[in-house]
């Protein structure tokens, strides 16, 4: 098939630091073209992969421009100005590419990477079978089940770059943003209640991660607690694989969740709460343990216990099965056949 990839125009492809979409997208363009098809990424000229590269923006602009408009809008009439060039375009912002994908009446993909807020909802709710939606769990499909699903599809990492470490060292890991819904606090306590050190990997950004930070977390950290920024890509691996256990305490309903399967396949196991993906991604007893929100910090400290029981092969194994970049790739060439299939169906000259 001749593939239309179009990422968002913030990033790089993929991300030099922080950006989930942006790696999720760069192993969707290099696994499809690696399978044989003919595949354009729509990205920032700054971007690298084994599709070929178009775009209109030389250098990405960043994390502050996320959402401009002039970005996007300039980004989605480069990528939909020759729409006879493509027998699918997959589109992964959900802003003007999804309304020209939905306008062009050419196949369009457009994957659900974010949560189903009233806004999105609003919006999805305008053109619910006018493209074809993804969903990245199952939790995260029944949050909106009317659109007009092409799949179900998680998103995978190429697990051979992922090291792979049996023997772990003696300090728990939080990885992620500085907000509530994020559960940092639940990290803290965890950590505390089992005597554990706690690495915190933390992004603070936005006001309300500012003030959680500032007013709640900091002054519940301990002497050994550690602290970190924003890490680099080989920074956050190394952690991944050295960590006994990393802790998700999440409280709102995630479609997702990377790091989880990111710690796996570096054989370390997940301590989560069972929020949005979470039963989906972790297997309880055998890759991590899944326990409640509210009693989160001991029913943590109690399964950290326990980690004799995860095997770090066993960890690495389910995200090789079920979380890979194959897996991912594999997926969505069965949502792009099926919208390609019925648009030529619904095109046929009727006799």
């Amino acid at each position: 098939m001749k593939i239309a990839q179009v990422a968002p125009p913030w990033l790089a492809v993929p991300p030099k630091g922080y950006g989930g979409i942006e790696w999720v997208v760069s192993l969707l363009a290099d696994g499809l073209a690696e399978r044989g098809h003919d595949v354009t990424l729509f990205a920032t000229g700054d971007s690298m992969t084994k599709a070929r590269l178009d775009y209109v923006f030389e250098r990405a602009p960043g994390p502050r421009f996320i959402n401009d408009v002039l970005y996007d809008t300039t980004h989605t009439l480069h990528a939909f100005r020759d729409l006879e060039a493509f027998d699918v375009f997959h589109v992964h912002a959900p802003f003007s590419a999804l309304a020209a994908g939905a306008a062009s009446g050419r196949p369009t993909v457009h994957t659900v990477h974010g949560s189903f807020t009233p806004e999105m909802r609003e919006l999805y709710g305008t053109i619910p079978d006018r493209v074809w939606y993804v969903a990245i769990s199952e939790a995260h499909r029944s949050h909106m089940p009317g659109l007009r699903y092409g799949g179900v599809v998680y998103n995978g990492v190429d697990v051979d770059s992922y090291p792979f470490r049996k023997q772990k060292e003696d300090f728990l890991l939080f990885l992620g943003r500085a907000h509530p819904d994020k559960g940092v606090m639940r990290a803290v306590h965890a950590a505390h209640a089992a005597g554990a050190r706690l690495i915190l990997a933390v992004k603070v950004a936005q006001p309300e991660e500012e003030r959680h930070w500032n007013d709640d977390v900091l002054p519940a950290l301990g002497p050994n607690d550690i602290v970190l920024g924003e890490l680099s890509l080989q920074e956050k691996l190394d952690l991944l694989a050295r960590a006994r256990a990393v802790l998700f305490p999440i409280d709102w309903d995630e479609p997702f969740g990377l790091v989880m399967t990111e710690a796996m396949a570096c054989g370390t196991p997940v301590i989560a709460t069972p929020r949005g993906s979470v039963p989906e991604v972790v297997a309880d007893g055998r890759t991590g343990f899944v326990v409640s929100v509210e009693d989160y910090p001991d029913e943590a400290a109690a399964a950290l216990a326990r980690l004799s029981e995860i095997g770090p092969h066993a960890c690495r194994a389910w995200v090789r099965d079920r979380f890979s970049k194959e897996r991912m790739v594999e997926g969505y060439e069965r949502v792009f056949e099926r919208a390609v299939a019925e648009a030529a169906a619904t095109t046929a000259p009727q006799r």
